[in-house]
């Protein structure tokens, strides 16, 4: 008998969905897709502003938090007839990168970041950042943000007098609500098995609109008893953690297919 047999798991994410249905399917459960987050990409326009600055500007260090953010910016550059001179612009920085995916992306480029975080999270980041002796007081700064606030990072950058400015290519944006409202449904009802998270927005939306609801501690009971919350890696089990649910399954190496096998895993001790 396969570990996930006749599981109903939900994925909440919205990348690689058929890859990871795979997986689940592979592993004997039932795959449902519940995308619970839309990524905005922003105006063109302000995106190409933001890299006439960046170009223009005197920037000692530049700082990715997020691969698609990087991605969005290469994108843009190319489309100006600028990606050259924008790669060269990063050769000749001092990078720091946040997540295994921004690395990657740089990696494709030949470039290594000065500094990277030692868990995948922000805070990792700034704990790397505050050992670093080439990150000194008052250091020029571009740093992009991802679609969510990055405060522990602006405290870092802000207690060492640092001067920055800040690139927001996209934003995370809410599901629909028919689809928020179904996921919340199931929960409750407990009609799905386990629910896998691939990002913290996820975690935060679908909170929301129980909250809205008036049924967060009915979401947090069924979590705790019936249907198993699954996260990508640390961070997203932190994001659910934070919000009160205290069983949650991730596995060491950030990567979905490593965490369908760690659900399977739970499931089979």
């Amino acid at each position: 008998m396969k570990k996930l047999e006749n599981k109903r798991v939900v994925i909440a994410g919205t990348r690689k969905t058929d890859e990871i249905s795979k997986i689940i399917s592979n592993q004997g459960g039932i795959p449902l897709l519940r995308p619970s987050q839309g990524t905005a990409r922003l105006d063109d326009s302000n995106i190409e502003g933001e890299i006439s600055k960046l170009l223009a500007g005197s920037y000692e260090w530049l700082i990715f938090t997020t691969g698609i953010g990087l991605t969005i910016l290469l994108e843009t550059a190319e489309s100006m007839k600028r990606k050259d001179e924008f790669i060269a612009k990063l050769k000749e920085s001092k990078i720091a990168a946040r997540g295994y995916k921004t690395v990657n992306v740089l990696k494709t480029l030949g470039i290594t970041p000065i500094v990277r975080d030692d868990d995948g999270s922000t805070a990792g980041l700034v704990r790397s950042l505050s050992v670093c002796e080439q990150f000194g007081r008052g250091a020029r700064v571009a740093l992009q943000l991802h679609g969510d606030p990055a405060p522990l990072l602006i405290k870092f950058l802000e207690k060492n007098e640092a001067t920055f400015h800040e690139i927001l290519p996209y934003i995370h944006t809410p599901p629909s609500e028919e689809i928020i409202d179904l996921l919340l449904s199931e929960i409750i009802e407990g009609s799905i098995d386990a629910v896998s998270f691939t990002s913290t927005p996820q975690v935060r939306f679908l909170f929301a609109h129980a909250d809205k609801k008036g049924q967060t501690a009915t979401l947090l009971n069924q979590f705790e008893n019936k249907v198993v919350a699954l996260a990508v890696g640390k961070v997203t089990a932190q994001s659910l953690k934070e919000h009160g649910v205290h069983r949650v399954i991730f596995p060491e190496t950030e990567r979905m297919g490593s965490a369908i096998i760690c659900l399977a895993d739970y499931y089979s001790k």
